[in-house]
């Protein structure tokens, strides 16, 4: 059975329309009601179940059918609206992977009206501003995802260096980025894509013990195919955005290690590839990484020089430095001063 005929098995599988209680905060469709008001779409199911798929069937221009798996029991959800009229602008409190069926969807994300074609993909992080809009006939397979999926994910590192930037920056609660990533198929993209999304509806159908660490294997699959058969690109602000975030990270990493970092203990901590490290420094600061190691290494000496009476050779070792006497040579060519000739010119 192909994709589409099974997302409108589901679907239409019954006439019951009465919507279960747990997916009555959900709001499967919310028509707009205010331009400048912004909704959060909550996780519309019990914590421990940690991935869901909102089927969604745009049959004509006025006109969707839609239903939730995992669910207890069959439920079919309808509704009317006019054409090329809008949800309410949200986000979500989870993670949102869509995929088009069949057809044509469009969405307006961070101010831009964009329009999806069968085959397309879009995750969406968690704080990412969108809204539907509606009149073109569709068939979409939405996937929301908790961040433990996504961590688990990353563990796995099945996805390119910038797919996983993306799921490392979307996962971090305290950042308020906003992005999306759109997956176009390359020419040579096969039917596993569909094959994999079928078996993950299947499963959250079947929804039994061990549907949990299957649809998390599924949903491995599902990146891996997107990192070797799908093409994507950042805008300009998303990548300035993710580079200045990734930047933080590793540089208040580095800073908590100065006395033994390296190029190595940064691809262990976060997954890239040693030149990525390079480059990314280069970018934000425009020194090496040798040179942006060596200003943070002597800026905490220089701290350390200020407000403490720790020996010269100690702070040296603090800091990194287990050569004393190259210590004291890149310092004095910094400042024309000795550190003991430093401290006592700070300390009035």
């Amino acid at each position: 059975m192909d994709l589409s005929t099974l997302v409108r098995q589901f679907i239409y599988s019954t006439e019951n329309t009465e919507l279960p209680e747990n997916f009555d905060h959900f709001r499967i469709l919310r028509p707009e009601y205010s331009p400048h008001a912004e909704e959060r779409k909550p996780y519309p199911l019990p914590h421990g179940e940690r991935f869901f798929s909102l089927l969604w069937d745009q049959h004509t221009a006025h006109s969707l059918a839609a239903t939730i798996l995992p669910r207890k029991k069959p439920f079919i959800y309808k509704a009317e609206f006019s054409p090329n009229s809008r949800t309410q602008m949200h986000s979500h409190e989870y993670l949102e992977l869509f995929y088009i069926v069949e057809g044509e969807y469009r969405q307006k994300i961070l101010g831009n009206e964009i329009t999806f074609h069968k085959g397309e993909l879009c995750l969406i992080d968690r704080n990412c501003r969108h809204q539907e809009i509606l009149g073109s006939c569709a068939a979409v397979l939405f996937f929301g995802m908790t961040p433990a999926v996504f961590d688990s994910i990353m563990q796995k590192r099945v996805t390119t260096e910038r797919i996983s930037a993306f799921l490392d920056m979307a996962l971090l609660e305290q950042k308020n980025t906003q992005q999306f990533l759109h997956f176009h198929p390359r020419a040579d993209t096969g039917p596993q894509i569909e094959d994999t999304l079928s078996a993950l509806l299947q499963e959250l159908a079947q929804n039994d013990e061990a549907s949990p660490i299957i649809c998390q294997g599924l949903l491995l699959r599902v990146f891996r195919i997107l990192s070797t058969q799908y093409e994507f690109s950042l805008s300009q602000k998303q990548k300035k955005e993710m580079n200045w975030i990734l930047f933080e990270e590793i540089s208040n990493f580095i800073k908590r290690n100065l006395a033994n970092i390296s190029l190595r203990l940064l691809s262990e901590e976060f997954h890239f590839q040693e030149d990525y490290f390079s480059r990314l420094l280069k970018l934000q600061t425009g020194m090496t990484y040798t040179e942006y190691l060596q200003t943070l290494r002597l800026q905490k000496a220089e701290q350390l020089l200020r407000t403490t009476d720790m020996r010269i050779d100690q702070i040296a070792h603090i800091v990194g430095y287990n050569n004393k006497g190259y210590f004291y040579k890149i310092f004095t060519e910094l400042h024309q001063l000795t550190p003991a000739q430093f401290r006592k010119k700070v300390r009035g």
